[in-house]
């Protein structure tokens, strides 16, 4: 089984695979604090899998080109942040795996996308509720899921349908994402942003601030003109804002004309 450690997610997956095997991690950007996804890997060929984190939500990465494995080695991907934010070729994954809870819908539900040819593929001590194929044979009714998350998961999929499906979206958090990252570029470095210009996520964007005490004075002023959860994660610190497919553009908007006003007044 091999991994490409790109976080904090990626670190978690990597855990909860040596329990089943032997693990080699073939690719890190952890030597310059995960801010880029690596390049050019390389999957051994006699690999179980091979699996990705698409995106990571605490440090502002994503992937906008998908590694390529070689033929007959399954790709998994963990699209949990960054499910449906754009287009994507799903025949290019044995595995697609994603919570519910940022794009999709309340948190308990939990969307699996899996090549048929792999649903046989599994441990023979696989526990019946663990294995893909019980619940694609069963509908996904094999125990009683959570009904109310599932409901107000259609209803979520039926907005994101009057927007033009994924294409529409991504047209909307490419959008999203240009207006603050052209912020954070032409503040005169007044905001950095933390992650490689190619690396950055249409999801989460990161960046620092002068001094620790200009990054809590402005999430202080943020959260009292109603911008929340402003505050970066405790690991690495500095600001980071959060513009899942459920933000609307004048809620970046606002963001920015925040952050502009923050740069004029203590600068």
């Amino acid at each position: 089984m091999e991994y490409v450690n790109t976080g904090a997610w990626s670190k978690k997956a990597i855990k909860e695979g040596k329990f089943y095997g032997d693990v080699k991690v073939v690719a890190s950007s952890e030597d310059e604090t995960f801010s880029y996804i690596p390049k050019n890997i390389e999957f051994s060929e006699d690999a179980a899998f091979a699996h990705i984190t698409g995106n990571n939500t605490i440090y502002g990465t994503e992937y906008h080109e998908w590694p390529k494995v070689p033929e007959g080695v399954p790709l998994a991907c963990d699209m949990s942040s960054n499910i449906m934010d754009k287009v994507i070729d799903p025949k290019k994954f044995g595995v697609i795996y994603a919570g519910a809870q940022k794009n999709i819908g309340p948190a308990g539900v939990t969307l699996v996308i899996i090549r048929k040819d792999l649903l046989d593929r599994v441990p023979e001590n696989t526990p019946t509720m663990q294995k893909w194929k019980t619940h694609v044979e069963k509908d996904s009714l094999f125990n009683t899921g959570p009904c109310w998350a599932i409901y107000m998961c259609k209803l979520s999929l039926e907005h994101l349908k009057g927007l033009g499906s994924v294409p529409g979206i991504e047209k909307i958090n490419r959008r999203k994402a240009k207006i603050l990252y052209d912020l954070i570029d032409n503040s005169d470095g007044f905001y950095k942003g933390h992650a490689k210009l190619d690396s950055r996520s249409l999801m989460n964007v990161t960046f620092n601030l002068p001094t620790p005490e200009l990054e809590a004075k402005c999430v202080a002023e943020g959260l009292a003109k109603g911008l929340i959860g402003l505050k970066g994660h405790r690991s690495i610190g500095g600001m980071r804002a959060s513009i899942y497919n459920a933000m609307p553009t004048e809620g970046v908007q606002a963001l920015v004309d925040f952050l502009k006003e923050f740069q004029e007044n203590n600068q």
